[in-house]
C-alpha cells in the first residue's frame, strides 16, 4: 500500500521505495526490525507529529505520602542507601548517602513533563460555591448589562494574579529513561484521594494510531536507513563479479544513503521540530 497502516505495511513499502520486488534487498529481517524501531525513536523524540500534549490525572494514596515523607533514621519507608567508598590517608573511608523516592513511576509512553496542578478541593480562589468566582456571578451578574465585560474580564485577571502569588508552583525532575515524575513538594500539605493532574507530551502508540505509520518523515527516514544497511552489508563483497560480468558496489550504495539521511536530518531541523525556544529572564 501506498499508505502503510501497520508495521508490516510500512517495512514492505520502503522496500518498494529501494526496487523490490524486481531487485533483492539484502538486508535481514532482523536488521529491519531494529531500523524500524531506530526509525520511530527519532520520529517520537524529534518530530512534533509522533506527540501530543495530554493530561495525566493521578490520585494520591497513603503509600505515596509515606514515601514522600521519608526522613531516614528511624523511618526507612521511601528511603533509598548509597554507599560510596575511598582511601583518605591510607584509610577506606565510606560515605553513606540517603535519597527519598518522592517519585511517581509513570508510563514509558510519557516523553516529557511541563508541570503539574494540584487539586484538592480548598482553593476558594475558584472551586465550590463559597469561591469568589461563584460570588462574583451572584452578587453582580444583574449589573453586567449596564456595564462593560472588561471590568470582569479584569477583575477575573486580578483573582489569577492573586492565585498565582499565594500558590507556588509545584517543583518536578523528570527523566526520560527513568519513567520517573520526582515531585520536590511539601507532603504534609497534600492528603489521601487528592488529585494531580501532569501536563505533560504523550508519543502516539501506533498500535493504536496506525497512520503513524504513514508518516511522510518516518517512510523516507526508514528508507533511507534501510539502504544504509543494504550498501554496509555489500560493502564486503566490493569488486566480486556476478555471472554476466555484474559487479556489486555496496559503497555507492552506502554513500548515496548518507546523502539522504543527512538531507532528511536537515529537513527535519527545518520543517518538522519545533524550534528551541529562548530562555527569558
Amino acid at each position: 500500500m501506498a499508505q502503510p497502516a501497520s508495521r508490516s505495511e510500512l517495512i514492505a513499502y520502503c522496500k518498494r521505495q529501494l526496487g523490490a520486488p524486481v531487485l533483492e534487498i539484502n538486508v535481514a529481517d532482523e536488521q529491519i526490525d531494529d531500523l524500524v524501531d531506530d526509525a520511530l525513536q527519532v520520529f517520537y523524540e524529534r518530530d512534533y507529529d509522533g506527540t501530543t500534549n495530554t493530561f495525566l490525572k493521578y490520585k494520591i494514596t497513603q503509600a505515596d505520602i509515606d514515601r514522600g515523607r521519608g526522613r531516614g533514621g528511624s523511618n526507612p519507608v521511601g528511603i533509598v542507601t548509597t554507599t560510596a567508598s575511598s582511601t583518605i590517608d591510607g584509610q577506606s573511608v565510606s560515605f553513606s548517602f540517603e535519597e527519598n523516592s518522592n517519585y511517581l513511576q509513570v508510563p514509558p509512553e510519557v516523553l516529557g513533563v511541563t508541570k503539574i496542578y494540584h487539586f484538592d478541593g480548598s482553593n476558594t480562589t475558584t472551586n465550590n460555591m463559597f469561591s469568589i468566582k461563584y460570588q462574583l456571578f451572584l452578587n453582580d451578574i444583574y449589573y453586567f448589562g449596564s456595564t462593560e465585560i472588561l471590568t470582569y474580564a479584569m477583575t477575573k485577571r486580578y483573582l489569577e494574579d492573586i492565585d498565582f502569588a499565594l500558590t507556588t508552583q509545584k517543583q518536578i525532575r523528570f527523566n526520560i529513561r527513568q519513567d520517573r515524575l520526582y515531585l520536590d513538594i511539601d507532603w504534609a500539605s497534600v492528603s489521601v484521594d487528592d488529585y494531580l493532574v501532569i501536563d505533560c507530551y504523550r508519543l502516539l502508540n501506533p498500535n493504536d494510531f496506525p497512520r503513524v505509520y504513514n508518516d511522510g518523515f518516518l517512510k523516507r527516514y526508514l528508507t533511507a536507513l534501510i539502504k544504509r544497511q543494504w550498501g554496509q552489508n555489500l560493502i564486503k563483497f566490493q569488486g566480486v563479479k556476478l555471472p554476466g560480468g555484474i559487479e556489486l558496489n555496496g559503497r555507492q550504495i552506502y554513500d548515496d544513503a548518507e546523502k539522504e539521511l543527512d538531507k532528511i536530518r536537515e529537513v527535519m531541523s527545518t520543517t518538522y521540530e519545533l524550534p528551541p525556544l529562548d530562555m527569558i529572564g
